[in-house]
């Protein structure tokens, strides 16, 4: 998990750039209760450091010591919390320049609750108003194979995807402009023996970027 964040922290400083001068770009992470939410706990952590300003929207946290631990680790790295997303979509706009979605994984199932049915409409919402969306490995509420969801489920598009030890199927529904691979820490017999077919990542790299849309 912290290699994963790591990833997705530094795939979103080198998509849309780094802090120059004293503009220090502002993130929105959306956590869920799962592991994905985990992710980008750790990713907010690094974003810090790479001198972004995070703010965290973490609305079901996990119970778990790993999951209380992660939010200690934040906290002390003076990263705000917030308990609602704002309520209109124009307030987001004016507050966050990206939004990190790592609320739902491949191991999601609907029907979505309705709590995070609208969280995930005020994402899609931003997302349509020009906020670039970041999503954690697969986008929240997609299907792992089938991709986009049809039950009537809102349906993000991220501008970003950051796929964690190796793209998922549903990643060929993706038609944002940046698609990295990240989480460089599959033992290679583990690669072999599942076929992964993975890339090899350039020199100390932690994410390989698989496709940029200009």
């Amino acid at each position: 998990m912290e290699l994963a964040g790591l990833s997705v922290a530094i795939a979103v400083a080198k998509s849309y750039g780094t802090v120059s001068g004293d503009k220090r770009p502002t993130v929105l992470i959306c956590c869920g209760p799962g592991n994905n939410g985990g992710d980008g706990l750790v990713a907010a952590r690094h974003l810090k450091l790479f001198g972004f300003l995070p703010t965290i929207f973490y609305p079901k946290a996990g119970n778990s010591v790993l999951f209380k631990n992660l939010v200690n680790q934040c906290n002390k790295f003076d990263i705000q919390f917030i308990p609602d997303l704002p309520k209109e979509t124009q307030q987001i706009k004016d507050s966050y320049n990206l939004i990190v979605d790592a609320i739902f994984g491949f191991s999601y199932k609907p029907p979505i609750r309705p709590q995070f049915g609208d969280i995930l409409r005020k994402v899609v919402e931003s997302g349509l108003s020009g906020v670039p969306i970041i999503s954690v490995d697969i986008p929240s509420g997609w299907n792992v194979e089938e991709g986009p969801p049809t039950d009537g489920t809102p349906v993000i598009e991220a501008d970003c995807l950051v796929s964690l030890t190796a793209p998922k199927k549903c990643a060929k529904h993706f038609t944002g402009r940046y698609h990295w691979l990240g989480g460089r820490f599959i033992p290679p017999v583990l690669a072999l023996k599942y076929e992964l077919n993975l890339p090899e990542y350039p020199s100390t790299e932690q994410c390989l970027l698989l496709h940029r849309k200009d």
